[in-house]
């Protein structure tokens, strides 16, 4: 069974067909989701959608781009929200150079409360990284994130640093990309890494894998993510879904 570790379900993307999304989710043997809230309405609409369906699990966090919106209030709220007991980490968080929003030291403020706020609640945590690996490699590092631990979501890096990573209690969780002809990195970070430090993802509705870039993504879609990965170590796919599952259940401390 796949088990998809990134999904934004909660995006406006699916509220017309959630119900075909979820039923081709199924057929293609996708056995849970953790759906990513990262702002107010989004948290809101995660923890909506693990009430509604079984196979749901939210985590709930703050988006770099968005920093600067938010309050000492939204992290009260989101520490209430990890009590229930299908919120399985915290994030997105992390940082992103790339828009110019929310400025580097409010971004690299509110990720380091979020790492505290982890450890904490005892929680592991998502990482978004755009343009930015040598300052949250950092940050990881000066707020001892391995001891919580979590997953480099839609890693993009160099086998490398996907290695500091994984010495660092991490989970590299590969998705679309490395389906794409022309990426080189997320193939090599495939090869490379071993099987019982990645995980797979979709980040749907966005980064489609191949043959269905730039249209939108959706869970069903992350067997071809598995596919391609087994397919570049040379193992079956079932290999590849069996230990990604794995990976996930024992992060979240799903039984």
């Amino acid at each position: 069974m796949l088990f998809d570790t990134h999904v934004h379900l909660n995006a406006d993307q699916f509220e017309k067909d959630l119900e075909e999304v979820i039923e081709r989710a199924k057929l293609a043997g996708v056995s849970n989701v953790v759906v990513v809230g990262f702002d107010r309405p989004t948290i809101r609409r995660a923890m909506e959608l693990i009430e509604q369906y079984d196979f749901m699990y939210a985590s709930v966090g703050w988006h770099p781009v968005d920093a600067i919106d938010m309050v000492e209030a939204d992290l009260e709220w989101i520490e209430e929200l990890t009590r229930h007991p299908k919120v399985v980490a915290i994030g997105e968080m992390g940082l992103d150079y790339h828009w110019d929003k929310s400025p580097k030291e409010i971004q690299k403020e509110v990720f380091r409360k979020q790492i505290q706020l982890a450890k904490k609640v005892k929680l592991p945590i998502i990482i978004h990284n755009r343009e930015a690996t040598a300052d949250i490699v950092e940050i990881l590092k000066e707020e001892n994130a391995a001891e919580v631990g979590g997953i480099m979501h839609c890693f993009s890096g160099s086998p490398e640093t996907a290695k500091e990573c994984v010495e660092m209690n991490f989970y590299i969780s590969l998705g679309g990309p490395v389906t794409f002809k022309n990426a080189k990195k997320p193939k090599e970070v495939a090869a490379e890494i071993p099987l019982d430090r990645l995980l797979i993802e979709t980040d749907c509705p966005y980064l489609a894998p191949h043959p269905y870039r730039g249209k939108r993504n959706e869970p069903s879609f992350v067997k071809l993510v598995a596919e391609q990965i087994a397919e570049i170590k040379n193992v079956t796919m079932e290999e590849v879904a069996e230990a990604t599952e794995k990976n996930a259940k024992k992060l979240f401390g799903i039984n």
